[in-house]
């Protein structure tokens, strides 16, 4: 047995149903909990994420909005080009309703996280807030098994941050670029580290302002061509919609290319790529919630909360939706090649091709620079702040490494380390929930809430 096969069925474990049903299980539980925040103030969080963007008087480093888009570059990913692609080709237009109500369920998840994290989080050496599920597992009670765990999460997300957020963003970048364009793979290896060295020696500032920029714009550009496409499709938009509602009840038949899904086949694909395009559960992003300035926890979970209504339920659906429209899903391809398929069909095949390449590129390197600053967080909780600079050499240092090197063991590796960063965190979210509640009717209860007071103009 090679060592493939070892972290595959390791993989296989981590990933299995027990997860999967305690991350929605978590996720319906937050909602019923916490009353349907996810619908009852989703406007609300909007306002605060987009049209207010930041608060007067609060700590912390960066605002609201730079906040969403420092989480947002870490999720917004590969999960939307390649995750959904793979969903549709293995479980059927079915998988994607399952997306859908993994996303709905994975945004009371989000919230509590980000609640949590800055309900919880510290100053740091040099002043600067930190928290995540590092900190506030630790902080559930004085038994040196909860501090286990947060240690846990830690070297977890260390492990992930240099395979997920890391080789493999290099790797995939790297590959696509070759193949559409004939860059070099170790050419493209080298700017990426580059441009990320750049960013991120300069810390969750420097951080969150390239967020700040490169999100909108790489969102925008995928969105408007796929948004391009369905205007060419949209009389087939309902039918597209009739498709996604009946195969999640119902059994999808062979057709083409495709080999055909049963209905657990399309809700275990649904649900397993919803939660690695969102991560809701997983604990990455609250760590950059920690970072926001904010006098209010739960103004900040709000705007987190959007990231998954984002990432999920807009980005995601418009993948789905150009891939089901062309026909691309009959052709038996898998992956980013079957959304590059989809792209070229409704806008040609250059146009298409270059569309989805940029789009990977652009998402992937928003990637690394958000798993970054998680990991540089997560190994400062283990270690102090010494390792920081360590931390980012040695990162940029494996782009390179990760552009030009066949990864399937890496790949794996880090799809377990997720896995792994789920458990604890899921734990933690449910033994403080409480805490989530009372912090929710504390807000919702007050005349006027400290966020809509007074605000500084964005």
């Amino acid at each position: 047995m090679t060592l493939l096969d070892v972290l595959n069925t390791v993989d296989g474990y981590v990933w299995g149903l027990p997860l999967i049903i305690l991350l929605l299980s978590t996720g319906l539980y937050l909602t019923f909990l916490l009353g349907g925040v996810q619908f009852t103030m989703l406007r609300h969080a909007l306002s605060l994420a987009f049209v207010i963007r930041r608060e007067t008087g609060g700590e912390g480093d960066i605002s609201h909005f730079q906040a969403l888009m420092t989480a947002l570059s870490a999720t917004v990913g590969i999960g939307n080009i390649a995750g959904v692609a793979t969903a549709i080709a293995v479980g059927g237009p079915g998988a994607v309703f399952w997306m859908w109500m993994t996303g709905l369920a994975g945004m009371a998840t989000k919230y509590t996280e980000a609640l949590l994290a800055v309900k919880y989080r510290v100053h740091d050496e040099r002043g600067r807030m930190s928290g995540g599920p590092m900190v506030y597992i630790a902080a559930i009670g004085p038994h040196p098994a909860w501090k286990a765990l947060a240690a846990a999460f830690a070297v977890s997300a260390v492990i992930a941050s240099f395979g997920i957020g890391c080789m493999t963003q290099s790797n995939s970048v790297a590959e696509a670029l070759h193949g559409s364009f004939g860059v070099p793979e170790w050419l493209t290896g080298v700017v990426i580290a580059l441009m990320t060295a750049v960013v991120i020696l300069g810390g969750v500032r420097w951080i969150a302002r390239a967020a700040s920029v490169i999100v909108p714009v790489m969102i925008l550009l995928y969105s408007a061509s796929a948004l391009y496409i369905l205007w060419l499709y949209v009389d087939g938009i309902p039918w597209a919609l009739g498709l996604i509602l009946t195969h999640a009840f119902t059994p999808a038949a062979a057709t083409g290319g495709f080999a055909g899904a049963s209905v657990w086949i399309a809700a275990r694909m649904g649900v397993a790529r919803g939660i690695f395009s969102n991560e809701s559960g997983l604990g990455s992003s609250p760590i950059a919630a920690a970072a926001a300035k904010t006098r209010d926890p739960v103004a900040q979970a709000l705007v987190s909360m959007t990231q998954t209504f984002i990432d999920t339920l807009i980005v995601c659906s418009m993948t789905a939706l150009v891939i089901l429209l062309t026909g691309a899903w009959e052709s038996g391809l898998n992956g980013a090649s079957l959304t590059t398929r989809a792209f070229s069909l409704g806008l040609g095949q250059g146009a298409g091709s270059a569309v989805v390449t940029l789009s990977l590129a652009l998402f992937a390197y928003s990637t690394t620079i958000g798993w970054s600053y998680y990991g540089e967080r997560a190994l400062q909780s283990l270690a102090g702040l010494k390792w920081a600079v360590w931390y980012k050499l040695v990162f940029c240092f494996l782009l390179i490494v990760g552009a030009v090197s066949h990864l399937e063991e890496v790949w794996t590796f880090s799809d377990i380390a997720n896995g792994l960063m789920a458990f604890p965190n899921l734990v933690a979210l449910v033994m403080l929930s409480p805490v989530a509640l009372a912090e929710t009717r504390r807000y919702l209860a007050a005349p006027a809430p400290p966020t809509r007071a007074r605000e500084e103009p964005a």
